[in-house]
């Protein structure tokens, strides 16, 4: 045992020494030292108040770097840094500008840095960040309960219209959500892939982003099938609720978001569009149980794992949203989604070879398609 771990250490400390030998000499130092540092800000927050502008921007560069003016609608303000002095790599600072802003107007930021490098930003909709109050924490929270757990739970409610078709209602359903789950897929990793561009480049956000579905899929799919067998009934509706619900968790950070920084019109409608749009999801859930009779208790559970997500994501978003953590959280989603899709075919295979079936049949077809049609049909409702 000493010798495996003296030949494990061996290596790293060669590993070590070799790397510390090559900074100590730094034998680019000739090619580099004329070529000015590259320089990167990413704001990741913006609140507005009666004391005017703050922004949370992250530095993302070479070297450390300093913010030296800024502008506001194209005039230099003043500024207060926290903490103040220059920002090294990955580190983050509050932007506070007292700067009178217009609600419901639009105003461009700009920030300079001494070697005359610019970062724009740009507030589209000014409104007055909400706070941390019981009064807003309930408006939001029932807004989470709209977009998440009553349309989950309206959607269950075709539970025993679905039950009561028998063998090719339950082949349908299965397929069915076959189909929404794969719109859920690629719209997850849509939205991951675009919030990764916008977080800071040194957080390496798009590769994170794989490297989490990766991850979440095989976590996921081992602990599903650590007794070699495949989800079915209740197990498959949780695994397919959880999948679900991290997706919601994801969509209430971006609605809350949208909600915080005013780029969401039409507040009541889009509350209802959501509401619709994730009906199937509910439809979803309950299709691999169509052959049970579970209690009540059970679709209760389902409906609050896949439906409270969405009113957590609400909240955070409203009050502390980053680009990047939204990623990622996006990222498991589709790791999850990804790995219940998996579950699902293979439930719909075997029910078809049971039956005598070919599994790739009209009514698996027509179920995708319509599943698919019905998840991007009710999303033009839901554009944040």
């Amino acid at each position: 045992m000493q010798r495996t771990v003296l030949w494990i250490m061996l290596p790293v400390l060669l590993i070590v020494a070799v790397m510390v030998a090559f900074l100590a000499n730094d034998p680019l130092r000739s090619l580099t030292g004329a070529v000015p540092p590259i320089e990167e800000l990413t704001v990741e927050r913006t609140l507005l108040d009666e004391n005017g502008i703050a922004l949370r921007v992250r530095a993302g560069g070479s070297e450390p770097m300093n913010i030296a003016q800024v502008q506001v609608d194209g005039a230099y303000w003043a500024f207060r840094q926290t903490p103040p002095g220059a920002l090294e790599r990955l580190a983050t600072a509050w932007i506070r500008i007292p700067y009178p802003w217009v609600e419901g107007e639009t105003h461009h930021l700009t920030l300079l840095t001494p070697s005359g490098i610019t970062f724009d930003h740009t507030i589209e909709v000014a409104v007055t960040t909400p706070t941390a109050d019981a009064r807003t924490l309930r408006t939001f929270g029932l807004v989470g309960l709209f977009v998440g757990v009553v349309p989950v739970a309206l959607g269950m409610l075709f539970y025993p219209a679905l039950r009561a078709g028998g063998t090719r209602a339950f082949q349908f359903a299965l397929a069915l959500t076959t189909g929404l789950l794969a719109y859920l897929l690629v719209d997850t990793l849509d939205e991951a892939l675009a919030l990764a561009g916008d977080a800071a480049p040194g957080f390496q956000g798009e590769i994170s982003v794989w490297l989490v579905v990766a991850l979440t899929f095989a976590v996921l799919m081992g602990v599903g099938r650590r007794h070699g067998k495949t989800l079915a009934g209740v197990q498959l509706a949780t695994a397919l609720a959880l999948g679900i619900g991290l997706h919601n968790l994801g969509e209430g950070l971006a609605v809350g978001s949208a909600f915080a920084t005013g780029s969401v019109a039409l507040g009541s409608f889009l509350v209802l569009g959501f509401t619709l749009h994730n009906l199937t999801e509910g439809i979803g859930i309950v299709a691999p149980m169509l052959k049970q009779r579970p209690p009540l208790w059970v679709f209760a559970a389902l409906a609050a794992l896949a439906g409270l997500p969405a009113v957590v994501g609400i909240w955070v978003g409203s009050y502390a949203f980053s680009p990047y953590w939204a990623a990622l959280a996006f990222a498991v989603g589709a790791g999850a989604i990804l790995q219940v899709i998996i579950e699902v075919g293979a439930l719909l295979v075997r029910d078809a070879r049971s039956a005598g079936q070919p599994w790739f049949s009209g009514i698996a077809l027509s179920g995708v398609g319509a599943g698919a049609m019905a998840m991007y049909a009710t999303a033009l409702l839901v554009q944040v």
